[in-house]
């Protein structure tokens, strides 16, 4: 009897420990956010000028968004809308607010992000790359709003220089040597992706989420004349831009002047996607891969800034407008997503989305109650293939606070965008995307009532911020 009984221990302590190695844990999370990277900058997406391998393997093993927006059309409150599950007419940050000597207006003690729930979920938590939502010492600073590590630059203004005279890790100032306006010695994306790399070997056996927001393809067009800048120097009719030469006084505002910068931004992309491609790496090399969901997307569409040639390489996919517009251009961005054994590989999808619905994604993935406020909601249902499941948006609202306020809003086949909000005299245009996705036709005069709808959304949308207003200024 008490061998009988032994035995039986002995199996079910080997049945335990073989469910334990084959039940899979909570996924781990990397997500990849390139900085100014239109729609049509990469292979997957229409692009034929640039290489983008890694990238494109994303979307052949994952799935492709063909019809996903950013939180809005720049930096800092695309980002607020993307952690804290808001659109810009209800996120805490709703524009590139400056505070001096260094750093953004900061997201308040009471903004909660996604990563704060992954954090109290489990999972540990790295940001690596560009934040500008709060300077060290803030309520933004990325320690108060749930990562456990930050590196990269803390600053948006500062991270226009590739060779910057510091960079961040956690609330410690680190000098990059030789570095500065006139000297180029330590390129910080690379620093920056040697910390990321360093993060998943540190977490690879607890959950983890990294966010790599990176700083590629933002201007400054700049970079090491390396392997990505040899294979399109040469290739490219060049015209060189003059930008502000550097003296002893210089500032960190303004571009500086380069020679040949259709090759320099091609090499941009082109490192961004090799980066990618050790991220990818580095979770098959550690086995992580199969338990991993990878995001890649961009924080608004392509810039016009330091002789970047948007209309050369096709940035925007065909679609009106660049970065600072709400015109597809300008919001649209490529968003991929893969996860084995859930996403089917070299899928698609037209789902309507945008920024503020990753949070309610990842909070339902990872088994959390839902944020206590979000205008978002779950795509899982379509990650999972049950199209007949997913519930979609009655419309979506993006609010820009500059070029004298814009509006816009989507709702089906219909987008309405309000120019001149600041004004007496604001215009609405109104576009049928089925017919014309790139907005080439006003519809406005011929339909009048779908109008005065999409009016009532935009007003429904925006509530007014004392912090960052729209109206009443």
């Amino acid at each position: 009897m008490k061998k009988s009984c032994l035995l039986g221990a002995a199996v079910l302590l080997g049945m335990l420990s073989v469910a334990a190695q084959v039940a899979p844990s909570k996924p781990n999370v990397v997500f990849v956010l390139a900085d100014d990277l239109g729609y049509g900058d990469v292979g997957c997406y229409g692009q034929e000028k640039i290489k983008t391998p890694h990238i494109d393997r994303l979307a052949e093993e994952g799935m492709r968004f063909t019809q996903f927006y950013a939180g809005t059309t720049v930096c800092a409150p695309s980002r607020s809308s993307l952690l804290t599950g808001q659109h810009t007419g209800h996120t805490f940050i709703r524009g590139n607010k400056e505070i001096q000597p260094e750093g953004q207006y900061p997201l308040a003690d009471s903004v909660q992000t996604f990563a704060q729930l992954l954090q109290q979920a489990g999972y540990r938590t790295g940001a690596f790359g560009k934040w500008g939502l709060g300077m060290v010492g803030t309520s933004g600073a990325p320690d108060k709003k749930g990562f456990d590590q930050f590196f990269g630059y803390n600053c948006q203004r500062q991270s226009h220089r590739y060779y910057p005279a510091h960079l961040w890790d956690n609330d410690r100032k680190v000098i990059l040597e030789g570095n500065g306006l006139l000297h180029k010695t330590t390129y910080a994306p690379q620093l920056i992706q040697q910390k990321a790399l360093e993060f998943i070997e540190q977490h690879k056996d607890e959950p983890f989420f990294l966010f790599v927001p990176t700083v590629l393809p933002h201007a400054e067009l700049q970079g090491p004349e390396d392997t990505h800048y040899r294979r399109y120097q040469g290739h490219f009719e060049e015209y060189p831009h003059k930008g502000q030469d550097y003296g002893p006084d210089a500032s960190v505002g303004g571009y500086a002047s380069v020679d040949d910068p259709r090759a320099t931004f091609a090499a941009m992309v082109s490192r961004l996607d090799g980066y990618v491609g050790e991220l990818l790496a580095k979770l098959d090399e550690l086995g992580l891969a199969e338990n991993t969901i990878v995001i890649f997307s961009s924080d608004n569409g392509p810039h016009k800034e330091g002789g970047a040639d948007p209309d050369f390489f096709n940035s925007g996919g065909g679609l009106k407008g660049y970065k600072r517009d709400l015109y597809e251009g300008g919001i649209r961005v490529p968003f991929i997503v893969r996860w084995p054994g859930t996403v089917h590989p070299g899928s698609h999808t037209d789902f309507n989305g945008a920024f503020w619905d990753i949070m309610p994604t990842l909070v339902d993935i990872a088994g959390l109650d839902r944020p206590h406020y979000t205008d978002g909601l779950s795509f899982l249902p379509t990650l999972r293939g049950k199209v007949n499941q997913q519930v979609q948006h009655p419309y979506l609202y993006w609010e820009f606070h500059e070029a004298g306020g814009r509006q816009a809003v989507r709702s089906g086949k219909w987008k309405a965008i309000r120019l001149n909000v600041l004004t007496a005299q604001p215009v609405t245009e109104l576009y049928d995307l089925e017919k014309d996705p790139g907005e080439t036709t006003d519809l406005a005069a011929k339909y009048p009532d779908i109008v005065a709808k999409m009016a009532m959304y935009m007003d429904e949308a925006h509530q007014e911020s004392a912090v960052f207003p729209l109206r009443g200024r």
